[in-house]
């Protein structure tokens, strides 16, 4: 089987600790034989112990890091260096910005931005030999990976995800269109994009986000604690989680719950906390390393993500999270979300609660904290279930595979 070209790897940072599935997916290829590169939008800044990310770190080429001026004479290089299909890709640009209609008037000048950013890009990759880009997040990177690619005349994909598919979508239409092939994390964002556009050909392959299942195993566990890792957001459910915490602590029940990780709500649910009077069972540790992470997960009695629809229509894909956890064989609760029901299977490998319902989650809270037999049935179907179909292991193969089918 002849050799992969080499293949540029592009997200908003590269790497970046709260985005491991990015980091982790590049890894994995390089290990299996590939030749990835790495490029980031934005520098990233982030302190790295792991040799490995210290080492992709330093080989980022970073996107806007060396600023306007310099964007701008890579533009004029390559205007006279390739005349024809740079002013074939500025017009594109400009074309998208100003006909697309997912996008806001804000949106339509940081697209034309982004162009001319793609161009630089394209530019400083030439002489790598790249011969394919793929991005992770449909939004920003991925139009940046687009225009770069036309810029160079070879192909690209995108994996999508998140918030780059519902608060800032942007283009998507046009990038369904014109991508090689579309990284489903799910069989739901498959059947959604064919909601935008249907495909055209068989080129959106499901393909996880994936855990490895060697590094994230299971060991002993604390008895009656809650574990909640993730951005301190309001689509993660955890106003719902302090709630449920305080209904826990009226029922008498006995818990501690640890909350790892930072964001905009960290000040909301500290009044929620003391609201709540739970000051004394649940903590906010803030945003910690992901080794830490990974023993607090391990240890977990239950690990809870009560994630639901927010109110701008934001919502979570898959969170690498949950998968951690049941890779950990920790009974895992989430929020009832189409995607995540792919991943959880209520009453078998895990545990689906309504969005924004405490006393549900109380509930459910309150059965696994005080029925060991149930928690330890619901870990070992979890971890079964992320070996099954989700280990790093198995979806590495498949974007290995749909990478294999560009090359022919």
């Amino acid at each position: 089987m002849p050799e992969l070209v080499p293949i540029l790897y592009l997200a908003s940072q590269l790497p970046k600790l709260s985005e491991t599935f990015v980091y982790r997916e590049v890894l994995a290829l390089r290990d299996k034989g590939l030749d990835v590169r790495v490029a980031s939008v934005h520098r990233p800044t982030e302190t790295f112990v792991d040799e490995r990310l210290v080492q992709l770190q330093s080989e980022a080429l970073c996107v806007y890091g060396r600023g306007f001026f310099s964007i701008w004479l890579d533009v004029i290089a390559e205007l006279f260096a390739h005349p024809v299909r740079t002013v074939g890709t500025l017009i594109v640009g400009r074309y998208d910005a100003l006909s697309a209609k997912d996008i806001t008037l804000t949106g339509r000048f940081k697209t034309i931005f982004q162009n001319l950013a793609a161009i630089s890009l394209a530019r400083r990759v030439r002489p790598t030999g790249v011969r394919h880009i793929h991005a992770h997040f449909a939004h920003v990177p991925t139009t940046i990976a687009m225009y770069a690619a036309r810029q160079l005349g070879i192909t690209f994909s995108f994996t999508g995800h998140a918030n780059d598919l519902f608060r800032h979508r942007t283009l998507l239409e046009i990038k369904l269109h014109r991508a090689e092939f579309v990284s489903c994390i799910s069989t739901w964002h498959n059947k959604w994009y064919g909601s935008v556009l249907p495909a055209e050909r068989n080129n959106r392959p499901v393909i996880r986000c994936g855990v490895d299942t060697d590094d994230f195993k299971p060991t002993a566990q604390q008895d009656r604690v809650i574990v909640c890792v993730a951005r301190l957001v309001e689509k993660k459910g955890i106003d719902t989680l302090i709630e449920a915490c305080g209904l826990l602590k009226e029922r008498g029940v006995a818990f501690a719950c640890k909350i790892a990780g930072d964001g905009p709500m960290r000040e909301a649910l500290e009044i929620g906390i003391e609201r709540h009077g739970v000051g004394e069972s649940v903590e906010l540790l803030g945003a910690k390393p992901n080794d830490e992470i990974r023993t607090l997960v391990q240890t977990a009695s239950v690990f809870c993500l009560p994630c639901r629809d927010d109110s701008s229509g934001d919502r979570d894909g898959i969170p690498v999270a949950l998968m951690e956890s049941m890779s950990c064989g920790v009974a895992t609760v989430s929020g009832d979300l189409p995607a995540i029901r792919e991943l959880i299977e209520d009453g078998r490998s895990g545990r689906l609660v309504p969005g924004g319902d405490a006393m549900a989650l109380a509930d459910v809270l309150e059965e696994l904290l005080t029925d060991p037999g149930t928690r330890e049935s619901l870990g070992v179907g979890g971890r079964e279930r992320v070996i099954e179909e989700f280990s790093l292991d198995v979806n590495s193969d498949r974007i290995i595979d749909a990478f294999r089918a560009i090359q022919g």
